[in-house]
């Protein structure tokens, strides 16, 4: 794996963890399990960082996996672009602006992850990108900050839904995040100033 892929994904792991003993210190509360794919729909922004993390998990596919996935990012990617013709690799967001960007995800709001299997799961979780890590709980950072839970489906779940924000040393990760995504766009486009190109999941697995 790439250095800076690989330094990445140390470093975004930290959520899984975080997550991962909250759910056990609820057992039977937190609802998020391998094939529920509720928060994986509609084209959503992603980082430099996350784009090259996720080209390593697209490599460690079987072919005719990887080719399915291809298959569905540019069937997405084609109907993005049918939205906003003018918008061309790398895709980056900023070329079209948040506003255009925002309606166009809420246009497609229905339409799954590219990554996902058959069964709701996702293809290359060791390698997903941050958003989807952050997904599933309120946070409580060190500043006193509260990050509402986006899970879209805690309704159904009272005692979930109920849960008080999970402390979580975001601040932390803040620092060391902008480094990442320094590295990563100097990996894929040979200069860090391009840290902070963002584009879409459906972008990177179309393109490779």
């Amino acid at each position: 794996m790439h250095p800076a892929a690989a330094q990445w994904q140390d470093l975004i792991s930290r959520f899984d963890r975080w997550f991962e003993a909250t759910a056990e210190r609820y057992p039977g509360v937190v609802p998020c399990r391998a094939g529920c794919s509720a928060c994986c729909h509609g084209p959503f922004d992603i980082s430099a960082a996350d784009a090259l993390l996720l080209r390593e998990g697209l490599a460690t596919l079987p072919e005719a996996v990887r080719a399915g996935v291809v298959a569905r990012g540019r069937a997405l990617l084609g109907r993005m672009r049918e939205m906003v013709p003018e918008w061309a690799a790398p895709f980056d967001i900023q070329a079209i602006g948040d506003e255009r960007f925002d309606a166009l995800s809420d246009a497609l709001a229905a339409e799954p992850c590219p990554l996902l299997d058959a069964e709701g799961r996702c293809l290359v979780y060791a390698y997903r990108p941050l958003v989807c890590r952050m997904i599933g709980l309120p946070m409580l950072t060190p500043s006193g900050d509260t990050l509402d839970n986006a899970c879209p489906i805690q309704d159904h779940f009272p005692a979930y839904a109920a849960l008080d924000p999970v402390p979580f040393d975001l601040d932390a990760l803040e620092d060391r995040e902008s480094r990442s995504q320094k590295a990563a766009a100097l990996t894929l486009f040979g200069d860090a100033r391009h840290a902070g190109y963002e584009t879409t999941i459906a972008a990177v697995v179309a393109t490779g």
